[in-house]
């Protein structure tokens, strides 16, 4: 079983700057062998995925974010970042952090408001 412990959101103007971390523990796994994503969902849609890190590092994310999202990770921290630059009033949304393709139950997420 694996475990997240998301944070970092909050309430941010559009064109500001969030970081968010997923601080993940296994039980049985190393948190290194295990591809990881961020995914959000906004209220009235399905949840989605936003960025992806595979387990040598390389990324993926969703159109709408492509150039403003980074996705980073610390094995060392078993930890997976975002860094949430030139938000939009659409990227509201609760954040979750799970393995990819998604293995594991969801934790409670965290939120991210961005409004003036």
């Amino acid at each position: 079983q694996v475990q997240f412990v998301e944070s970092g959101g909050g309430l941010v103007q559009p064109g500001g700057s969030l970081r968010l971390s997923c601080a993940c523990a296994s039980s049985r796994r190393l948190f290194s062998t295990y591809g990881m994503g961020w995914y959000r969902q906004a209220p009235g849609n399905q949840r989605e995925l936003v960025a992806g890190i595979a387990v040598g590092g390389s990324t993926n994310y969703a159109d709408s974010v492509q150039g403003r999202f980074t996705i980073s990770r610390d094995n060392a921290k078993n930890t997976v970042y975002l860094q949430m630059n030139s938000l939009k009033p659409e990227d509201t949304a609760v954040y979750y952090c799970n393995t990819r393709p998604v293995n594991y139950s969801w934790a409670q997420g965290t939120q991210v408001t961005v409004s003036s």
